[in-house]
């Protein structure tokens, strides 16, 4: 595969996960919050087994350590992440959710420097790390004499979210086993939808409560197709292509695409407080990822004087 075809990839990747915010803010006019996420990943997850069956030498889990793992991933991952974000956006407009997760890679570094021995975040990591968070309270931007407003819990919620991504993210981290990520993945998706149906039971939520309109089923299909199944088939390729640290940027293609969207679909864009807020966050993400930022960069660059000189 070509570089442009694999940057087409990338921004398609980063089209798709970045509609996904916008879907979600579309489709809970139409559901249950808690309940929309778990018939999304019931349905993703089950295109996403049928994909592993098909391509993967093993699908069904064995091991204790594969349970393990995809017990950990549905219930941080899949349930806790998306249990959070839902909630949280029927507060908060999918571009702003957009730039809250994209917090996730800081948030991960910072859990590894302290769950893992061999992770430890330098000073310079550590300012990395005030930076996302200041990023955060930024785009919050709350006011000491009315701290609980609908726009400012709506923004801790989606943060809450986040944090349980890189929260799974570490978890996962020390667990060895050969089992296939797309399986592991798949798995994760039937739990975490098991888990998020659980506590829509338990929120009194009820399928009576869906309108099932034709807007209503779209947003459902995008979430568990588009962003789903399809975005996911592309990111298992992305990453044996780009490695972790380089698809890790993904997250900051997401909220320019949501923006986009936003403005396309509804007329709105963020404002300068928001964009200072994701600016502040990738500049800790930056900081925090500079060492392989910079072997990737030395990568690409003798990749591209090797092209020239041939």
């Amino acid at each position: 595969m070509s570089r442009k075809q694999t940057a087409a990839l990338f921004a398609l990747l980063g089209l798709l996960w970045g509609g996904s915010f916008v879907a979600i803010e579309i489709g809970l006019d139409f559901f249950p919050p808690i309940l929309f996420a778990a018939l999304r990943y019931y349905l993703a997850g089950a295109l996403m087994l049928g994909y592993a069956a098909l391509t993967t030498d093993r699908w069904l889990p064995r091991r204790r350590t594969e349970w393990l793992i995809v017990g950990i991933s549905g219930t941080f991952l899949i349930a806790g992440h998306h249990a959070f974000l839902y909630l949280g956006q029927r507060h908060v407009p999918g571009a702003i959710a957009a730039v809250i997760i994209s917090l996730s890679p800081v948030l991960t570094t910072a859990f590894a420097s302290v769950l893992l021995p061999d992770e430890r975040l330098r000073p310079l990591g550590l300012v990395g790390l005030a930076c996302g968070l200041l990023g955060v309270a930024i785009i919050a931007n709350p006011d000491p004499q009315n701290l609980f407003t609908a726009n400012v819990l709506g923004i801790a919620t989606v943060f809450v979210a986040s944090v349980s991504f890189a929260l799974g993210a570490v978890l996962t981290r020390p667990i060895r086993t050969d089992f296939p990520v797309q399986s592991v993945q798949s798995w994760a998706m039937v739990f975490g939808a098991a888990l998020l149906h659980v506590v829509s039971l338990a929120r009194g939520e009820s399928f009576v409560a869906i309108a099932w309109t034709q807007t209503a089923f779209l947003s459902l299909a995008y979430l568990a197709v588009g962003s789903g199944a399809v975005a996911f088939f592309i990111y298992f390729d992305l990453l044996d292509r780009l490695g972790p640290i380089q698809i890790n940027l993904i997250g900051y293609l997401e909220p320019v695409w949501a923006t986009l969207l936003s403005f396309v679909l509804f007329g709105t864009l963020i404002g300068a407080r928001s964009v200072l807020g994701f600016l502040a966050i990738f500049c800790g993400f930056a900081l925090v990822k500079r060492a392989a930022l910079l072997d990737g960069v030395g990568a690409v660059v003798s990749r591209l004087r090797t092209h020239a000189d041939s």
